[in-house]
């Protein structure tokens, strides 16, 4: 599911020179930016990052979901944001940054709460699906959806001073979300960031790590983290990576799906 390929204008070969230089990107890999439609679930801390690089890498069509507004406690951490938009819904407020960072790129804002109905429609006409979720409910929610669609998902999530980050396919071969989170943690094992914190630039790091995957995704650029979750302590500086698999009897995707 792609836009058509266009040729560059002048002013985008400039834009986008820095990528086309990269052997690994090269015009080939930045037309497929340019002709893919990505969808971002949740415009707060890790999809301000995450949509701020994919718009200025040139992602052709962005699609944003989110229900919330912007508010004063969002803009220690949510970049995309900024302090006069406060109360405006924050998928608006995206949307407003993206077109000024890159004109050449389609945002569409839906305001409203993902639910089974609007994922299924959101996720067919899609090539790419970035969570920056904040509870389990929307990450199953959007792991069903992406499993049902067959569309890669980039899922992250952030803690005080931890982030993970893996790219779940079955369609591929890699694990869906819920085969490597089977259940919902027990209350207080994963608190909030309103609950327990969080350090402001941790989702910038972490959400820029899901737009680099997605860029590498989406032009074949370098292996990506199938069947890999990447974790990152920013209090110690540390980064490591587990190997993740599917599971026969995963409800989702695996041999007990229903």
């Amino acid at each position: 599911m792609t836009e058509a390929m266009q040729p560059f204008t002048e002013e985008e070969l400039e834009r986008y020179a820095r990528h086309i230089v990269l052997r690994e990107i090269g015009g080939t890999g930045q037309q497929r930016l340019k002709a893919a439609r990505v969808l971002v679930v949740g415009a707060g801390g890790l999809g301000s990052p995450a949509l701020l690089y994919l718009g200025a890498a040139g992602v052709g069509h962005l699609t944003v979901v989110d229900d919330d507004v912007v508010s004063v406690s969002n803009l220690q951490r949510q970049v995309i944001h900024t302090t006069g938009r406060v109360g405006m819904p924050k998928v608006q407020s995206a949307a407003q940054t993206l077109a000024e960072i890159n004109p050449h790129v389609k945002v569409e804002p839906i305001e409203a709460r993902l639910d089974d109905g609007l994922a299924a429609d959101l996720f067919a006409r899609h090539d790419l699906v970035l969570d920056g979720t904040d509870n389990f409910a929307t990450r199953y929610l959007v792991n069903r959806a992406a499993v049902a669609a067959a569309r890669p998902l980039i899922s992250a999530a952030i803690t005080q001073w931890e982030g993970q980050i893996g790219l779940y396919h079955p369609a591929s071969g890699a694990p869906c979300y819920q085969c490597v989170f089977p259940a919902e943690p027990a209350p207080g094992l994963a608190p909030s960031c309103a609950a327990a914190g969080v350090m402001g630039a941790l989702p910038g790091v972490v959400g820029s790590m899901m737009a680099l995957e997605a860029i590498k995704e989406i032009t074949g650029a370098g292996p990506g983290l199938r069947g890999r979750l990447l974790i990152y302590d920013a209090l110690y500086g540390e980064t490591r990576t587990i190997a993740v698999a599917r599971r026969d009897d995963c409800p989702v995707c695996g041999g007990g799906a229903v």
